[in-house]
């Protein structure tokens, strides 16, 4: 059967845990010819403490989510001619998987494309982590922000909850053309005043 890359949404910190489950599972259940890759993506970054010499480590691309190819789709005659139904043994095999979420894009999921799976599993390149700054910006619901560090910097997005108490804000950003919401810090993000020409966040249409 056919395969496709598709992204998982997991709890928070259980991606490790929703992948070596859909691994492990396929091969007990038999579900290779549905079931393919499940991969953590990740990236290689270089820290610099001060006082320490750099080092490498590995960091989550994007966290809270996990790439999964599936045969998730199957053609299917009917009254308005050719058209694809979800394969009911995928989607279920799909759901019982522990520390999951769902599906990003809900019920009726879309495949990525070959740019987009290029871009959740390649490797990128790795930057110096800096120092975290003070931030004197008092950050509101629905401010305009551009995120400049971590796995989604470059995005652009709208503040949607603000955590003073911990200096933390939920941004919803665009990912793989999926409105979804990404923890951040304040030292993290910069405000994007009125009258300022934000970044446009990578989506694209199908």
């Amino acid at each position: 059967m056919k395969k496709e890359w598709f992204v998982l949404h997991t709890l928070t910190g259980q991606e490790g845990k929703v992948e070596k489950s859909i691994n492990v599972r396929k091969r007990q259940e038999s579900m290779e010819d549905y079931v393919g890759r499940c991969v953590l993506p990740m990236q290689e970054v270089v820290v610099k403490k001060e006082g320490q010499k750099p080092r490498k480590v590995q960091r989550k691309k994007f966290p809270s989510y996990v790439a999964v190819e599936l045969a998730l789709y199957r053609e299917a005659e009917g009254d308005g001619g050719a058209r694809r139904e979800i394969v009911p043994r995928t989607w279920q095999f799909i759901r019982a998987t522990p520390g999951l979420l769902g599906f990003l894009g809900g019920d009726r999921p879309v495949p990525l494309r070959q740019d987009e799976v290029d871009s959740m599993l390649g490797e990128s390149s790795g930057q110096t982590k800096p120092e975290r700054p003070k931030v004197d910006v008092n950050f509101e619901v629905n401010n305009m922000v551009k995120i400049n560090d971590g796995p989604f910097m470059g995005l652009t997005g709208v503040v949607a909850m603000v955590d003073p108490g911990r200096d933390k804000l939920k941004v919803e950003v665009s990912i793989f053309n999926r409105k979804v919401q990404v923890d951040v810090e304040y030292w993290q993000v910069e405000l994007v005043r009125p009258g300022e020409e934000p970044a446009a966040a990578p989506s694209e249409s199908r």
